[in-house]
């Protein structure tokens, strides 16, 4: 017989606070980078979805989300791809 106390929680209950993120309704290219990118041109794509995660009510779940699956691509919860690597490689007292 399954072990109840181990399975996981409903899922809704783990993902609802997406339906409340301040990019469902954006171009999700502005969050990834195209291969090939470089330099200015990625430089300002990111700082433009960083602008959108800057007033998004669930920044704080989506960087923990992104931190916790160490998310390897775009823009999570305002942090890029290099911010996110330069968090995880901080002790864990000096994280965000």
């Amino acid at each position: 017989m399954t072990e109840i106390s181990r399975l996981p929680g409903p899922v809704m209950d783990l993902w609802e606070w997406q339906f409340d993120g301040a990019c469902r309704d954006e171009d999700e290219t502005l969050f990834f980078h195209p291969e090939g990118e470089r330099g200015s041109a990625r430089r300002r794509r990111a700082e433009a979805a960083k602008a959108i995660c800057a007033g998004c009510p669930v920044i704080t779940q989506c960087r923990e989300q992104s931190l916790t699956v160490r998310e390897p691509y775009g823009v999570w919860g305002g942090l890029s791809e290099d911010e996110r690597s330069a968090v995880l490689a901080r002790p864990a007292k000096q994280a965000i």
